[in-house]
């Protein structure tokens, strides 16, 4: 995989919130179906057992359809499953380490809400930046919230992609158009969606008539 050919436009974050295990492949599977382009796992109360053998499952339905696969945090997992490349927090290993440690084939990404934290993901090796919350979030209700101009100024400050995060919808998704982002991040827009292909198929227009 050519790390410059990613496609950010829809990036599935899965929760696991009152779903199965066959459930969270289910939706994966079809919102795969439906246009998303990576997914990325995030298990904060899961063992690391079940948080592997649940990656395992995840990196089968991800290696079918060519999307790359990603973990939250963990780097032991994503090397136990040899995943595409990992997700960090500001709070979570340096990235620069990260680095370090995976190689220069995986993708990293890094959460930042800053143009200094943004700027310094960069400098780090991060491929990309996770930037948000743009809305309001009951995923995360602790995500510091950033207006459109921040969005804007963080986009411009970095050549790597920014993928906007926090609270992103159908119905309110279109209010990022000319913000420079390179994709949507979305937990439940997909995950508690009836028809989450459809879901998928929606965002992906959506971003597409930017």
């Amino acid at each position: 995989m050519n790390k410059k050919d990613i496609d950010y436009t829809c990036y599935l974050v899965t929760d696991h919130k009152d779903k199965t295990n066959e459930e969270i492949l289910n939706i994966i599977e079809e919102a795969l179906k439906g246009g998303t382009s990576i997914v990325q796992i995030r298990e904060k109360t899961a063992s690391t057992k079940d948080f592997y053998e649940l990656a395992l499952k995840v990196k089968e339905i991800t290696h079918k359809y060519d999307v790359p696969l990603l973990i939250n945090d963990r780097l032991d997992i994503a090397i136990a499953i040899d995943a595409d490349g990992v997700h960090i927090g500001q709070e979570d290993m340096p990235a620069q380490k990260a680095r370090e440690i995976l190689g220069e084939e995986k993708i990293i990404g890094v959460s930042a809400s800053t143009i200094e934290e943004a700027k310094k993901a960069e400098a780090d090796g991060a491929d990309y930046i996770g930037t948000g919350a743009v809305f309001p979030t009951a995923t995360k209700d602790d995500a510091p919230s950033i207006t459109k101009d921040d969005l804007n100024e963080i986009t411009s400050s970095i050549s790597i992609p920014t993928v906007a995060i926090g609270g992103i919808t159908l119905e309110n998704a279109h209010e990022l158009k000319d913000t420079g982002i390179a994709g949507f991040s979305v937990v439940s827009a997909i995950m508690s969606a009836e028809n989450p292909k459809e879901a998928s198929e929606k965002l992906r227009e959506i971003f597409n008539s930017q």
